[in-house]
């Protein structure tokens, strides 16, 4: 990434290059846009989709997603990564920039850089991702901010950060807790088990799970399918129909027998018989099929 961010006639002629400190030395050293520029370059792209201009709309802002991108460096994360991640996220917003929307590219890309750094961090935070619903997202990186201050809440705090936050009790509760929590290191060598150090794999087994169990499960559900779907074809098309749209209709609601009788111009009782004698003739052929 930091060899060749974009081509340019910028070196620097201090510091080696494909580090990240040479990155954001050529970074900063892009000439930033005044709004007539930016103005001129946007429309260029957006009407006669330039790829030039973007490239030149995407530089200037190269500065902005590593000052965005250094308020996350307390997660645990290469500050490289999340400052490649942003960029994506600033690509996307000069990709969809309106110019014609009345503000400056800066105001509207914030919102793509930070959401493709947020979804970074969730995803690699730790090995099983801590947040998965909106309101997980929400507290996950303002809960952070506070327990820095704050560190464990008590009963008010929660219920405060909660009604700021317009997420339930129970979810503030489970996700501190997430927070708290740290992953296992699965490192089984001879020298922990001399030791007597725990084994995480006791925890990693589930002793409920039977792959064999399951496959046979399936073979046997597919079995009797066929053996079904067999025996209705032997049935005349009338009753086939009746059993089809009663039973079998996984797309509808189950059909009522005085639906039924209303397509076919007879009774509800008539249908009722139909369906029961197709009923029984399925039983009987569905067992001379398993007795082959």
């Amino acid at each position: 990434m930091y060899k060749n961010i974009f081509t340019s006639n910028i070196k620097s002629s201090v510091l080696p290059i494909g580090t990240l400190d040479s990155y954001i030395h050529v970074a900063n050293n892009y000439p930033m846009l005044t709004s007539k520029e930016e103005q001129e370059l946007s429309k260029k792209l957006y009407y006669k989709g330039d790829l030039e201009a973007a490239k030149k709309l995407i530089l200037s802002h190269l500065r902005f997603v590593i000052h965005v991108a250094k308020y996350y460096s307390g997660y645990g994360l290469q500050q490289a990564d999340l400052i490649q991640e942003g960029n994506i996220g600033l690509m996307k917003a000069v990709r969809r920039f309106n110019p014609e929307i009345g503000v400056r590219l800066v105001s509207f890309a914030i919102h793509w850089i930070k959401a493709e750094i947020h979804e970074y961090v969730l995803r690699n935070w730790r090995i099983v991702k801590v947040a998965t619903t909106k309101a997980q997202r929400k507290l996950f990186f303002n809960l952070r901010k506070a327990k820095q201050r704050l560190g464990w809440f008590n009963q008010d705090e929660i219920k405060m950060v909660a009604k700021e936050l317009g997420v339930s009790i129970k979810d503030v509760y489970e996700m501190e807790s997430r927070m708290s929590a740290q992953d296992m290191n699965d490192n089984n060598t001879k020298d922990n088990f001399k030791n007597k150090k725990i084994n995480s794999n006791i925890f990693l087994k589930d002793h409920n799970s039977n792959f064999a169990n399951i496959i046979e499960k399936d073979n046997w559900s597919k079995f009797i399918s066929g053996k079904l779907y067999k025996a209705i074809l032997k049935l005349d098309y009338r009753s086939r129909n009746i059993i089809n749209l009663r039973w079998l209709n996984k797309n509808k609601k189950k059909t009522t027998l005085q639906e039924l009788a209303n397509y076919y111009g007879i009774s509800a009782e008539r249908i009722r018989q139909l369906e029961k004698n197709a009923m029984k003739k399925l039983r009987f052929l569905i067992g001379n099929l398993f007795s082959i």
